[in-house]
């Protein structure tokens, strides 16, 4: 039993067959998912996959990278929204430096505003992070979002840092990344971080892993990470799914 905590199957690349994608799930042994929307249409489409599928789950939230185009009836929403039985959880959130569409002041405030928002209505947080950890790092204790905890998603960070965030209340989730030859971080990161506070994702459709590499990405293929998990943990495959998928429903309060 394996638990993607991360998948975009809201995105335009799984129109087309988003069945077939959740039936190759469910045959590799997934028994959850966690779909994450992060701005109105993708939120929107979250929604229609939740109350269609039994076992996935939403998270809602605003992306550092559109954080300009976020309004306070956005916001408003979003609160709304996490009254819903399958709303798990607060995200994406964060702060995205590669790319500038969003000043980074603009990104810290509205990263800010969804914490508290996750701290008034309960809900763990769903943390995106490109190029950013330093401030991320830093508004996360600001603003005391120990009180929730919640998932350093694809986290793409040092052993010492996962270390710093799993003392924050933060779960640290794994994806394709883990699997590259050259990714030496997440591999320390596997190797490092308690198998209790470890998730794994596969943020579908991108980053898939070896041998996927390059191509689309799918919530199937989550069984390759943890393949690589439990090696480089040197335990079989199946202890890592029962800790990751404990891990994640706890968090998520799943029964």
């Amino acid at each position: 039993m394996f638990f993607d905590t991360h998948v975009h199957l809201n995105a335009e690349q799984f129109e087309d067959d988003v069945q077939e994608v959740i039936d190759r799930a469910v045959e590799e042994g997934v028994t959850n998912m966690v779909v994450v929307g992060f701005d109105r249409p993708t939120i929107t489409r979250a929604m229609e996959l939740v109350e269609k599928y039994d076992f996935l789950y939403a998270s809602v939230g605003w992306h550092p990278v559109d954080a300009i185009d976020m309004t306070d009836e956005d916001l408003l929403w979003i609160e709304e929204l996490s009254a819903h039985s399958k709303v798990v959880a607060l995200g994406e959130m964060g702060l995205d430096y590669h790319w500038d569409k969003s000043p980074k002041e603009i990104q810290k405030e509205v990263f800010r505003k969804q914490i508290r928002l996750a701290k008034k209505v309960g809900l763990p947080i769903v943390i995106h992070n490109r190029e950013a950890t330093a401030d991320i790092v830093a508004i996360l204790k600001e603003e005391e979002a120990a009180e929730v905890g919640g998932i350093m998603h694809c986290f793409s960070g040092s052993a010492e840092t996962a270390q710093e965030c799993v003392e924050m209340n933060f779960l640290i989730s794994l994806g394709g990344p883990v699997t590259f030859k050259n990714a030496k971080k997440p591999k320390e990161v596997a190797e490092v971080i308690p198998l209790e506070k470890l998730l794994i994702e596969t943020d579908c459709p991108f980053l898939a892993p070896h041998p996927y590499r390059g191509k689309r990405n799918e919530p199937s293929y989550v069984t390759l990470v943890a393949q690589q998990i439990a090696e480089i943990k040197e335990v079989p495959v199946h202890e890592v799914a029962k800790a990751t998928t404990d891990n994640a429903k706890k968090l998520f309060g799943i029964n």
